[in-house]
């Protein structure tokens, strides 16, 4: 299906490990975020060949949340898009795009926009969301928020891959018109956790699959369960994305030791760990640097340097 995408193919392969990094690109730890050098930094990664850039979908800062500084601050579609221009190839990957607080419309027509400005750069993550603040501020159910979802996948994807399609929804109604502008190809489409789903709906849904940060042991598990579900519905390789946590420390043969999501670790060591999750299926992993006690451009380079040539962007 992705034979000619440009950014999937350089991300995804069976049996293979690519990179990523998690904007910001900054180590603010549980801090408001300054934001400062990112489309630098973004560059930088763009040079050295991490495959894509992630970013998450928040609307409201929550301090009751486990996650009070919120990340990016700006706009996920827009602060991405201008990340997009500023770079020459790194992907843009949303992680994710909370379906149930946007419309299906309004979301078909911003990535279609953002696919015909910037043609195989968009890697679309997609998710029910979980936090409650940005529910209630929009007035949108949250119990709900899995029916809504699988609702506004179908609306969006209609509108995105067909002309002058008929749909009846909640969300409204479409007929004699149509979307404008349309991607020429279908966009990579992973779904984020399980979406208020089982596992036998995301096998027969998806282009491919994002999970929570586990050890290899763990996610060995799932991956596992993931691969049973789309065999069960006949479905060729789809890929499997993970974000992990990482503070890169620097003695490079020092062993890994568990923090938030992920593990403080020297890049030897890390190599090996790397080396594990591809074993077991892992196709791209993205690094969060916000918990790192070492300046960002400092981990970006030694990754770039060290690490990234055993896990480099495929042809």
């Amino acid at each position: 299906m992705f034979n000619n995408h440009k950014s999937y193919n350089w991300m995804y392969r069976e049996g293979e490990l690519t990179l990523g990094l998690h904007i910001p690109l900054e180590n603010f730890k549980m801090r408001t975020p300054t934001l400062e050098r990112q489309v630098e930094l973004s560059q930088k990664a763009d040079d050295y060949g991490f495959t894509a850039l992630w970013l998450r979908d928040v609307l409201l800062k929550d301090p009751n949340f486990l996650d009070p500084a919120v990340g990016q601050i700006y706009d996920m579609l827009i602060y991405g898009t201008h990340l997009l221009g500023q770079t020459k190839n790194i992907a843009l990957g949303t992680s994710a795009l909370v379906l149930p607080l946007r419309h299906p419309l309004r979301s078909a027509k911003e990535v279609a926009t953002i696919e015909a400005l910037f043609p195989e750069r968009l890697i679309l993550g997609i998710s029910s969301g979980d936090r409650r603040a940005d529910f209630k501020g929009l007035g949108v159910d949250h119990p709900t928020r899995g029916d809504q979802f699988k609702e506004s996948l179908r609306v969006m994807e209609h509108a995105l891959y067909n002309n002058y399609p008929t749909i009846e929804s909640p969300y409204g109604e479409v007929e004699q018109a149509t979307l404008v502008p349309r991607p020429k190809k279908r966009i990579p489409t992973m779904i984020t956790g399980f979406a208020q789903q089982d596992m036998d709906w995301l096998g027969a849904n998806g282009d491919g699959w994002m999970y929570y940060p586990q050890s290899p042991f763990a996610q060995q598990q799932v991956l596992d369960a993931w691969r049973a579900s789309g065999e069960a519905h006949g479905r060729a390789f789809r890929p499997f994305s993970m974000p992990m946590h990482l503070d890169l420390t620097h003695d490079p043969d020092e062993p890994p030791t568990p923090i938030r999501l992920g593990f403080r670790i020297g890049r030897n060591h890390l190599i090996k760990l790397l080396e594990a999750y591809r074993a077991i299926g892992v196709n791209h992993l993205f690094f969060a640097l916000f918990d790192g006690e070492r300046p960002a451009e400092d981990v970006i380079d030694e990754l770039g340097e060290y690490v990234l040539p055993h896990f480099p962007p495929l042809d």
